[in-house]
């Protein structure tokens, strides 16, 4: 306090800056809670798709170790190197409170066969099916996973912000407006008592 100056105008300066101090504390405090509220959407979401891919996986592995049984594992993986490898994967960026997160578009996962039924049957056609569709929800568990961190990270920073202007800034306004106050008060009383012995010193 012994640092500042106790005017008119410091005082004016000091309450702007409490002002635009407590509107920023309010507007980082909503986008705070507005994050919270799409991040615990999202790990909803994420233990959901997550179960939904152990399931998949298991069903699809399953699916492979009959196909390997009954074809041979030589003539699965011969099959296989027959099958296009996924290429198309469109990203996009969606933003939440100026934080931008991932969104996967629709995979391109080829539905046509790339095998004849000569040496195959449906074992082989159900572990394809299988391994596809764990191929898209892996694919949706990486968006998840990826927007909840990045929430997570950005809660972080801006709860920082919320409790450096709650804490620290805004009480510091608010005591230099306490102190200039007063002491313009205490100004003021001075003068209005020298005043007043001036004017008695000149009556008399």
């Amino acid at each position: 306090m012994a640092q500042i100056s106790p005017t008119k105008s410091k005082l004016i300066e000091t309450k702007r800056s409490l002002k635009l101090a407590r509107e920023g504390h309010t507007l980082l405090d909503k986008k705070r809670n507005v994050l919270i509220r799409e991040l615990m959407k999202l790990i909803d979401e994420a233990k959901e798709v997550q179960a939904k891919t152990e399931t998949l996986f298991a069903e699809a592995y399953k699916a492979l170790i009959e196909a390997n049984l009954y074809f041979g594992i030589e003539n699965v993986q011969e099959v296989g190197l027959g099958v296009d490898e996924f290429e198309s994967l469109e990203i996009r960026l969606r933003s939440v409170m100026g934080v931008e997160v991932p969104e996967i578009g629709n995979l391109d996962v080829r539905s046509s066969l790339a095998y004849g039924f000569v040496r195959t049957n449906s074992k082989l056609d159900v572990a394809r099916k299988k391994f596809n569709e764990v191929l898209v929800l892996t694919a949706k568990l990486a968006e998840v996973e990826t927007s909840v961190y990045r929430l997570a990270t950005e809660i972080k920073r801006t709860q920082r912000r919320v409790n450096a202007l709650e804490y620290v800034l805004i009480p510091q306004y608010e005591e230099m407006v306490k102190f200039i106050e007063s002491y313009l008060e205490e100004t003021e009383r001075d003068d209005f008592f020298r005043m007043k012995r001036l004017k008695s010193r000149r009556e008399s």
